[in-house]
This record gives structure tokens, sequence and C-alpha cells, in this order.
């Protein structure tokens, strides 16, 4: 940008430089069209030799008046002309266009995940091409570093298939998603899960390492997340006995980060259509990082016709379940599912009888505005380990985002404010706190405690 002005300045001076002499000359350059200049003196003066000295004197004075002023004019104008350069020099400087203000955005999200592992600088993984920018790994590698998809390697399952630990050479662990794509369904999240996240760079969403496929089916390699799920800290054998109020707090501040950056800095935005606690990974330090795209949906794509309907029991928002109708509003009321999971230690959907089953919304509702009854609620873990008015408000902040009509439901950016000044600095957020509390990450915070 700086050369550009400093040629086009260049370039208005070699453009000026030759009008200003001429305005400056005392001589013209061609005879007037319209006859000798105009003189102030009449004929009949000129006959005389003193008054010819006298008026060539005066014209000599005359024309050197002429060439300051013309200077003068001409320094002006060259003045005003470099002015108005280094004004746009220092506006454009200042102010950036849109159009770059993007670039930046991303290339700030880029150094979120620079510290990510990828595939592509290990030498020893054999890849045989690219999809995309996304690398294809040779499939009898994965199937030889997740020992044939043995079953003791398995970290969970989903609807199409599992995900596998493996341990690839220079000692990098990862995630194997293995998907049977035997339909046109599973294909298209496959596709999609992809090509989304071949996009997406955010520090709290799962890092897509590489991918691959023989016949129908369909590898998906991410990072490996060690800590597991947040459903398998809360719901599994620990039962939340690793994660203290202000770690549940930290897991809800990353998720909404996370929520944020899809919804309003990717472009198209992009709603999640499956945010749920076992979609939320969680690393060493217990860093909180969306994963599971395959049902994500870009804004703006999405109408009855065109779209399944998705999700899972206890999450899906009710507008979405009833009429189809499906927002970033929708993410917003699973995000307060996952809240309340966080805060009760309960699941989103439990059976009271065997045909008969309770939503932790339906269940919980009365009794979070209730600031009695509130105390009595929340999960033993973490009970009586908080500043009241802190509890107070994630309730609060959990009631609004479940309300049942979308228009009354936040903004995740709002619901992101709100949670930031509860966190710990130490933590990712604003909360000075003298002392933590003793048990901030689990003894052994490397131990894998997916099942």
């Amino acid at each position: 940008m700086k050369t550009k002005l400093l040629l086009l300045l260049l370039m208005l001076l070699l453009v000026l430089h030759k009008p200003i002499w001429t305005l400056a000359s005392p001589y013209p350059l061609a005879p007037s069209p319209q006859g000798p200049p105009f003189s102030p003196f009449p004929n009949s003066m000129s006959a005389s030799s003193p008054a010819i000295v006298m008026g060539a004197e005066e014209q000599q004075i005359d024309s050197h008046k002429k060439m300051v002023i013309a200077i003068a004019v001409a320094s002006t104008s060259l003045g005003a002309v470099i002015l108005s350069v280094l004004c746009i020099w220092i506006y454009h400087s200042k102010y950036p266009s849109k159009s770059k203000g993007k670039n930046v955005q991303r290339s700030d999200a880029e150094k979120g995940l620079a510290s990510s592992p990828t595939l592509s600088k290990f030498s020893s993984i054999k890849l045989v091409g690219k999809k995309g920018c996304v690398p294809i790994i040779d499939y009898k590698q994965i199937e030889k570093v997740t020992g044939n998809y043995k079953e003791s390697n398995i970290l969970g399952e989903g609807g199409f298939g599992c995900v596998y630990k493996a341990h690839l050479a220079d000692n990098l662990e990862v995630a194997v998603k293995k998907l049977h794509c035997e339909n046109q369904y599973a294909e298209q999240e496959y596709e999609n899960e992809v090509e989304l996240l071949s996009k997406i760079q955010h520090p709290n969403v799962i890092s897509l390492l590489g991918c691959s496929s023989n016949e129908d089916t369909r590898i998906i390699v991410y990072e490996l997340m060690h800590n597991g799920s947040l459903e398998t800290q809360l719901h599994g054998p620990s039962h939340g006995s690793a994660l203290t109020w202000h770690l549940r707090m930290k897991i809800a501040l990353d998720t909404a980060r996370g929520l944020k950056y899809l919804h309003e800095h990717c472009y198209p935005p992009v709603i999640h259509r499956d945010l749920k606690s076992s979609n939320i990974l969680l690393d060493t330090k217990f860093n909180a990082k969306l994963s599971d795209f395959g049902l994500a949906i870009t804004n703006g794509t999405q109408n009855k016709n065109n779209i399944k309907l998705s999700g899972t029991l206890g999450y899906v928002a009710p507008e979405y379940l009833l009429d189809g109708k499906l927002t970033d509003k929708s993410d917003v009321y699973a995000f307060g599912v996952v809240l309340l999971e966080l805060l009760l230690g309960r699941k989103p959907v439990e059976k009271l009888a065997p045909a008969q089953c309770q939503s932790i919304v339906t269940w919980a509702m009365p009794q979070l505005t209730d600031r009695q009854k509130l105390p009595n609620i929340v999960d033993p873990v973490i009970k009586n380990t908080m500043d009241p008015k802190h509890l107070y408000q994630v309730a609060a902040v959990a009631v609004l985002c479940v309300q049942p009509e979308p228009t009354y439901r936040p903004l995740i950016a709002d619901v992101l404010h709100s949670l930031i000044p509860l966190v710990p600095v130490e933590l990712g957020g604003t909360l000075k706190v003298t002392q933590l509390p003793q048990q901030v990450l689990p003894a052994n915070p490397h131990e894998d405690s997916s099942p």
C-alpha cells in the first residue's frame, strides 16, 4: 500500500513538473492566438525612447510578479495534492477495508491452531493424495495403526460407526472415526464434515488431520483429545469428580467461544445442529473443542424440504422439532441444555418408567428460578464450592437459553460475555481469585478417561 501511494505521488510530481515551469516563465512559449498581449500604454508613447525603457522595466517587473504569483499558486496546488495523498495513506493505514478485515480475522483464527499437528509434517505417514486441502492417508496404514480396528481401541460410538484411538509414527496420537457409508445419509455426513472442518480453524473446534476411504468405508482422522468427551466426564464412571466449578465454567466458556466463531465469524455462518455433551471433547488441560460436524449446515441453505430432521433427543430445540425451523438460536438452546448438565450433573433425558422420560429442562425449570430451591439441585460434586451470586447468574443464563420461544433466547455472543467474568484468568476468563480450588486439574491430567 505504501509503495503504491509513493508511486502515485511521484506520478503527480511528474505531471505537475511541466505546468509549474510554464507558469513561472516570464516569456510565453508561443504567441497568443488572439494577437499580442494587451499593453496598458497607448501607441503614441512607444515612440519615445525613455518611455520604451520605462515600459520595458515595468514589463519586466510585472513579469517577475507574475512569475512569483505563478510559483506560489503552483506550490500551493502541489502542497494540497501531497496533503491529500498523505491523508489517503493515513486513512487506509488506520481503517483497512472490510475484505482485508475478514482476511485478518481468518488469519487470527488460523493462529489458534498453529501448534496443532498436521499429518503432512510427518514423513513416516504415507499420503496418497489430497481431498481439497485435506491429506488423504493410505487406508492400509490406518488399519495397521488401529490394530485392524481392535475393540480395545474404541473411544466412542456414533450413528454410522466408531471412533478409535491410534498411535502413528513420530509419537503422534490421533482419533480415527470409521464410518460405514452404505447409504446416502452417511456419505453426505462424511462429505459435509470433511468439507466444513477443512475450512474451519479455531482453538475451540476439533482439528481435522486427514481422511481416507476404501469401498463403503470412510475414515476421518482428528487430533486426539485425551480427556474424552464432556458426556464421559459427567455421566461416566467418575461422575464429574474431576470437574470443579471453575473447570465447568471454563468448558462452558470454551463451548460458547466455539459456537460464536461458527455463528459470527464463518462465511457463511455455520449452525452445528448436533451440539451435545458427547460432541464436546476435552484435551489434557480440559480445553473444550466442538466436534462431529456431520449434521452441520451453513445458515441460509436450510428449509423443510432439503434437510432431514436430525439431532439428539433432549438437545433439539422445540421450534425445530415441531416446525423444522432451524436457526443459530437452535444451537443456543442445545448450549443451554449442556449448561444445565454442567450445573446439575444430570443427563438431558432421564427415564422415569419403561415408557416415560423426562427432560432436564422440564424438571429443572421451576427450580432454577427459585433461589431457595436452586442450591439443592446443584450437582453434589460442586455443591457449596462457588459464589452463590455466580450460581444464580449461570442458572439465569441457562433459563434464557432454553426458552421455548427462540426470539427470547440470547445470541451466543451475549452468553459468552455473561460467562467470561465467572471464569478465572488462569482458565481463560477475567475473574481474579486469590486461590483456585485445590483440585483444579485431576491428579493425572494425561489419563485418558474415555471408555
